[in-house]
């Protein structure tokens, strides 16, 4: 039997410790990718129903998930909060993120997602803030200690190059930073790996999606069969230091009637390239 390296023993005991303090079952912990934590966008699966999703993304071996809104509702009551709790445990996945939401200059109504946020045990809400929103923004995030993540959709949307985020994130509290949804960002003509480079100390999520070609009207393909250098994304992810509490969440649009085969080649490319990175 090899010796482990310093370094690879390092990195699983990193591993291991984040998953500690995320505050996994020990089979959740013991199944964790030494140094990230790779979970699912439930958009993925948005035609079937939470439970099935559920089953799914335990199927696939990922133990977060970020919910959409048809899997998990903000206006949810406690009691149904609760419930979606004992599943998630029961099927060992954490709720890291929740999104992607909108946010307008209503302080009252942000504060409801908040709130839901809060009793939920989410730590990052994906989110598309218009310009009034910021200042209701800054004050929520300080209060309940829970980090929106602006998120990209690509061309002709509000935030469409990593420039726009940075500009909106300006001289705002710490806990506004992006969901980087690298997908849209190469249909956006930008460079994903520069990308997290950039939102170095404001990267809260990645959505690890990709397309065939740098276009508005490109085509979602499966991991690293377009122009996502998976390896280098991962390679990028440890050096800015990609906080172990942020939602790194694989997001596939095809075959929504049947997505899991390409699901199952995505998170096996994805596995494959952190280990590589990690090399």
């Amino acid at each position: 039997m090899t010796r482990l390296s310093r370094r690879r023993l390092l990195s699983i005991t990193a591993g291991g410790a984040a998953a500690a303090t995320l505050g996994w079952p020990r089979r959740a912990r013991a199944a964790a990718q030494p140094g990230f934590v790779l979970g699912m966008q439930s958009y993925s699966l948005r035609s079937f129903p939470v439970d099935k999703a559920l089953d799914d993304i335990q199927e696939l071996g990922l133990h977060t998930v970020e919910f959409f809104n048809a899997h998990l509702a903000i206006n949810s009551t406690q009691q149904q909060i609760d419930a979606m709790k004992q599943k998630l445990a029961k099927h060992e996945i954490k709720l890291l993120a929740h999104g992607v939401n909108g946010f307008g200059k209503d302080h009252e109504a942000n504060r409801r997602v908040f709130e839901f946020a809060k009793k939920a045990g989410i730590r990052n809400i994906s989110a598309d803030p218009s310009p009034d929103a910021f200042d209701s923004l800054d004050k929520l995030v300080e209060e309940f200690d829970v980090r929106i993540a602006i998120h990209n959709h690509g061309p002709g949307a509000r935030y469409d190059k990593v420039d726009d985020v940075l500009k909106a994130v300006q001289g705002r509290h710490k806990l506004i930073g992006a969901c980087a949804d690298l997908g849209h960002y190469i249909r956006s003509g930008e460079d994903p790996v520069e990308v997290i480079r950039k939102l170095q100390g404001r990267l809260y999520g990645i959505h690890l999606k990709d397309f065939d070609q740098p276009k508005g009207n490109a085509k979602g393909v499966i991991l690293g069969k377009g122009q996502l250098d998976v390896v280098a994304v991962f390679k990028a992810l440890k050096k800015v230091e990609f906080p172990a509490d942020g939602a790194l969440s694989i997001e596939y649009e095809e075959h929504a009637d049947n997505p899991m085969p390409d699901l199952r080649e995505c998170v096996a490319i994805a596995r494959d390239a952190e280990q590589k990175a990690n090399a």
